[in-house]
């Protein structure tokens, strides 16, 4: 009775957690009649796109245009030649929307002939759906053509149809080739807050986007007075890496796009949201942030819904279930063994061992969720599968000390072993975002099983010895491992892989071009710089992952290889 009132006890307070933490948010006001203005649409599905040159099948692009008919009046298109693309003029058509068509440039002049060739062929024969066209998108920003390059191409489809013509670009290109503004029929702008040089928070977003389409339009004026400016993208992502205070999230993604809507509303401002769907290829470039800007999963599922309140995670209850169906086998192993133990120790042991369930199928449903290759969804199930064995290792371990069991050196050898391939993993990780991490994420979910589970037989030797003068990784795990010199040299690396990891974080903000006009002084550049990196929560969890799975390494007599005293 006492084991079975434990684990009710247990699963009525994993239950009470799951449903707090995933109650419905209010995210602004509804979008009038549920629509939008225009929406960025790529058709590619799983295991689709441009860079492997995948494209949908036609009764795909029209099952896609059947949803946007739903969801927006106009869609804006990127490519117009690549694969089945010069078929979404006939079906938007069946569907009712009109278009913003786009021809995508590059560096390869064949290339851009063939799509300038087939934009023009297209809106000289759709009038009635291609509404405007944008040739080349970005194209300044990623280096692939020189302005004068861009106009030539700009000024030979001005001269073949009618539609006005536009080229679209972070808003910041405009300001630095203003000759730009005289090319064009309408300037397109993107306004980004998550990836501007200066991050902002989410409900900072409405002003700013506000601030910058006035900035333009007037810089516009003094040029070309009265021109109009449509903003080309505008968007925030649903999942990923955080940078500065832009914190991707279902929720601020629904904010983002409602007070988009309703700025615009109030000033006027034509816009043009990123994007319908999440596009897995994007994640080639972009990691898991670049794949997760839509409103519609990569599966057709809506994201998050245009009128009502918003779920961060939909399916919080299968996950509860799944987490309390493994608690619950965890407690039926060990349902005998637990008699033995007394009342405070069963219970601590059973909250320990639905705390690593629930990190385990959280963590599988993450990394799933963000697996976008057949070589990512090995990974993920190659790091759930350590994790799960780790897991029943560690809890093993606690079961034994709690019970005063002496300790399987098989087991211990094996907890060691895993503790170093997950150290190993985190040196890894955390060297590729100190050398380039602008699109990694932080993957502090898949070392959450290691450093809790740590934790935990720190707190169970801790109510067995109460002591906590020795938390060598060898003697909580029962292990006898003389390489002391080997896990120090682990630890440290761990450590100084972190404080070089907010070292970069720093400087990636202060080289930033627009950073540096706005805060001249290269002092006040730092300081605001430092502040935005050890505000990001995201990297200051992983800085204590870190942390926590060094110090079992460090904290050992280099001569014996015995724990500190």
């Amino acid at each position: 009775m006492k084991i079975a009132s434990f684990v009710v006890l247990v699963v009525l307070l994993n239950g009470l957690l799951s449903w707090s933490n995933n109650l419905p948010q209010d995210v602004g006001p509804d979008v009038p009649s549920g629509k939008l203005n225009s929406l960025s649409f790529a058709p590619y599905r799983e295991d689709q796109g441009p860079l492997d040159k995948k494209f949908p099948t036609p009764e795909q692009i029209d099952e896609d245009l059947h949803l946007m008919g739903e969801k927006t009046h106009s869609i804006r298109t990127y490519a117009s030649a690549e694969g089945s693309m010069p078929l979404i003029p006939a079906l938007a058509r069946k569907h009712g929307l009109t278009m913003i068509q786009g021809a995508w440039l590059g560096s390869l002049k064949i290339d851009n002939k063939i799509e300038t060739a087939e934009l023009i062929r297209s809106a000289n024969e759709n009038p009635d759906v291609v509404k405007r066209v944008i040739v080349g998108n970005e194209v300044l920003l990623r280096g692939d053509l020189k302005p004068e390059q861009l106009v030539e191409y700009i000024r030979e489809v001005k001269r073949s149809i009618k539609q006005p013509v536009s080229y679209a670009d972070v808003w910041s290109m405009y300001m630095k080739y203003p000759e730009l503004i005289k090319e064009v029929d309408f300037i397109t702008i993107h306004i980004l807050p998550y990836w501007e040089d200066e991050p902002i928070t989410v409900d900072e977003a409405p002003a700013h986007i506000e601030r910058i389409f006035k900035q333009v339009q007037k810089e516009a004026d003094a040029i070309a007075p009265g021109k109009p400016i449509l903003i080309g993208e505008s968007g925030w992502p649903g999942e990923g890496r955080q940078r500065g205070w832009s914190v991707p999230s279902v929720v601020n993604e629904a904010k983002f796009i409602r007070a988009l809507i309703k700025v615009a509303n109030e000033n006027g401002f034509d816009y043009n949201i990123v994007e319908a769907f999440n596009q897995s290829w994007k994640s080639e470039l972009e990691g898991v942030v670049g794949a997760n800007w839509g409103l519609y999963s990569v599966d057709r599922k809506e994201v998050f819904p245009l009128t009502g309140p918003v779920y961060e995670n939909p399916n919080w209850l299968k996950s509860l279930i799944a987490s309390t169906a493994l608690f619950l086998v965890i407690a039926a192993y060990y349902w005998k063994p637990l008699q033995s133990l007394s009342s405070s120790r069963t219970a601590f042991f059973l909250l320990f061992a639905q705390l690593l369930a629930w990190l385990l199928v959280n963590m599988a449903e993450s990394l799933w969720y963000t697996s976008y290759s057949d070589w990512q969804r090995l990974q993920t199930l190659l790091t759930v599968g350590l994790n799960a064995i780790l897991a029943g290792l560690i809890l093993h371990r606690g079961h034994g000390l709690l019970a005063h069991n002496a300790a399987n050196l098989k087991f211990g050898a094996w907890i060691y072993t895993l503790y170093i391939i997950f150290a190993g993993y985190a040196i890894y990780k955390t060297f590729g975002l100190a050398l380039n991490g602008r699109y990694i994420s932080f993957p502090s979910v898949a070392v959450y099983i290691p450093v809790v589970g740590m934790f935990g037989l720190m707190a169970i030797r801790y109510i067995t010895e109460r002591s906590l003068k020795a938390v060598e990784i060898n003697h909580l795990a029962g292990h006898q491992n003389s390489q002391a010199d080997h896990n120090k040299i682990i630890g440290y690396a761990l450590l100084a892989l972190g404080m070089t990891l907010i070292i970069w974080e720093t400087k990636a903000f202060v080289v930033s071009r627009d950073f540096v006009l706005a805060y001249p002084n290269i002092g006040e550049r730092i300081g605001v710089a430092f502040i935005f990196s050890v505000t990001n929560y995201q990297l200051i969890m992983w800085l204590i992952c870190l942390a926590v799975l060094a110090l079992p390494l460090l904290a050992c007599d280099n001569k014996t290889g015995k724990p500190l005293k």
